[in-house]
């Protein structure tokens, strides 16, 4: 009988590494981990194994119990059977944005990359609830769902813990407080048009807007919608550790039941779709995470100035959900 939850991390590249490494330090669950092999001149290597075996063994040296498993894949998606029993799978894979591509060359390459993976998640683990991250991540999610055709509880996209995660830090560095004490969210579409709510923000109880004047708050906000972009600046990369940590808390929620409201990327539909003015989009919105996934949307109230914001996200996210259902009807058709 299985006695640990599983959770299987599709990508085990520098998001999908620190989120299996994180997990395992939490000692929840048991991991698997899914990626491509490499090539090393004529010899082919397996690192999501040697990945794997790492963190099993660093279990070891901090005494946690704990089981990590590495699985090498195929493009076409040969050596998924390990998906199988597994409660909930994360999907980091993903091709990244190399200059001369467009939007809708790095769209078209993820869906196909992502459709293997759903196929195989469909096929090995029919009952899992499925976290996507791959960038775009509204457009990705809503992708993923409609190859899955899993009920709408069961996926869902990561992006408003990350961001709100980032504004949080912004607000107690400028404060002086600890982020334990900021109280925020942001929602809407993972990208520049991303909403943070000043209108319930707070810290301590208090209302940000009575902490802060508001060309400080229009600089923090500013400095959050562009949060990944300063670190790729910085860093020349993308980044990893407090998008694993993002995960890491989906998860957590998830597993052991606790209902906390987070913002995550849903479709929406029916009496929330039409409070949203969003319906048949996934669109970050606060959601009750619990062992069925996501158990309820939250109306969260907005104040005019934000509802203008919102629709200004959605709109952004509504333009290119044509485009992937094209591509997605074209792949049915092949």
């Amino acid at each position: 009988m299985k006695m640990r939850k599983v959770v299987s991390v599709v990508g085990a590249g520098n998001v999908g590494e620190h989120t299996a490494s994180l997990l395992a330090l939490r000692g929840l669950v048991d991991v698997r981990m899914f990626d491509l092999p490499r090539k090393d001149g004529e010899r082919t290597i397996e690192p999501v194994k040697g990945k794997a075996l790492d963190i099993q063994q660093m279990l070891s040296a901090l005494d946690i119990d704990g089981k990590v498993e590495g699985y090498t894949v195929g493009l076409e998606g040969e050596g998924y059977e390990a998906l199988d029993g597994s409660d909930i799978v994360v999907i980091t894979a993903g091709f990244p944005r190399k200059p001369g591509m467009s939007r809708e060359d790095l769209l078209d390459r993820n869906i196909s990359i992502l459709s293997t993976i759903s196929k195989k998640i469909k096929e090995y683990a029919p009952e899992a609830i499925v976290v996507v991250v791959t960038n775009p991540v509204d457009l990705m999610t809503y992708a993923v769902y409609r190859i899955l055709g899993f009920d709408k509880s069961k996926v869902m996209g990561m992006a408003g813990v990350l961001d709100s995660a980032r504004f949080k830090t912004f607000i107690s560095k400028e404060i002086g407080i600890s982020p334990k004490d900021v109280h925020a969210y942001v929602i809407g579409g993972h990208g520049d048009e991303m909403v943070p709510l000043i209108s319930i923000s707070n810290v301590g109880g208090i209302p940000l807007k009575d902490m802060l004047p508001k060309e400080k708050i229009q600089e923090l906000i500013k400095r959050t919608q562009f949060g990944g972009g300063e670190i790729v600046d910085l860093m020349g990369t993308s980044a990893y550790h407090a998008p694993a940590a993002s995960i890491v808390e989906m998860i957590e929620a998830i597993v052991t039941d606790n209902k906390r409201i987070m913002p995550c990327s849903v479709y929406l539909e029916g009496d929330v779709g039409e409070y949203y003015e969003a319906p048949g989009l996934c669109v970050g919105v606060p959601v009750k995470l619990g062992n069925c996934g996501m158990e309820e949307v939250i109306k969260i109230p907005m104040i005019e100035e934000e509802r203008d914001m919102w629709r200004r996200s959605v709109n952004s996210v509504r333009k290119n959900i044509a485009l992937v259902e094209e591509m997605l009807n074209a792949r049915s058709t092949l």
